[in-house]
């Protein structure tokens, strides 16, 4: 199953290899135009550990009277939204900073500081891309 590693934005092409439907390791993509079969030891060795590990969040949690409770994805954005707009309204835009992901691509970094500039109005955004 071919996708795209997610350790950093460069984007190279992973093969997810699949076993009695579970996730058991990973390949290069070698029809990957971007990495052309090469993966760092990252992608290529520790690609599976994440996915099975029983600390990683499946669901959104918000807090309601200080307990981590389940909710759905539309609770949560709409939560999300309300509180940003809120600070927004209330203390201006600049009092909102957005921190992207280096294991994101390029796009969803591009589309982060679209959301910082564009939607709250300020230009309080950085990643950690860089050493």
């Amino acid at each position: 199953m071919p996708t795209v590693c997610p350790y950093c934005g460069t984007g190279c092409g992973l093969q997810l290899l699949v076993k009695g439907g579970r996730l058991v390791g990973a390949a290069p993509d070698f029809a990957s135009p971007v990495s052309e079969g090469s993966l760092c030891i990252k992608g290529q060795f520790a690609s599976t550990e994440f996915v099975h590990s029983g600390q990683r969040l499946t669901h959104p949690l918000i807090r309601r009277n200080g307990m981590l409770q389940k909710a759905s994805w539309e609770q949560a954005y709409g939560l999300v939204a309300e509180r940003l707009a809120a600070i927004r309204d209330t203390c201006g835009p600049d009092a909102i900073a957005l921190w992207s992901s280096a294991r994101a691509t390029n796009e969803a970094n591009y589309l982060m500081q679209k959301l910082a500039r564009a939607v709250i109005g300020t230009n309080n955004i950085d990643n950690c891309a860089r050493t």
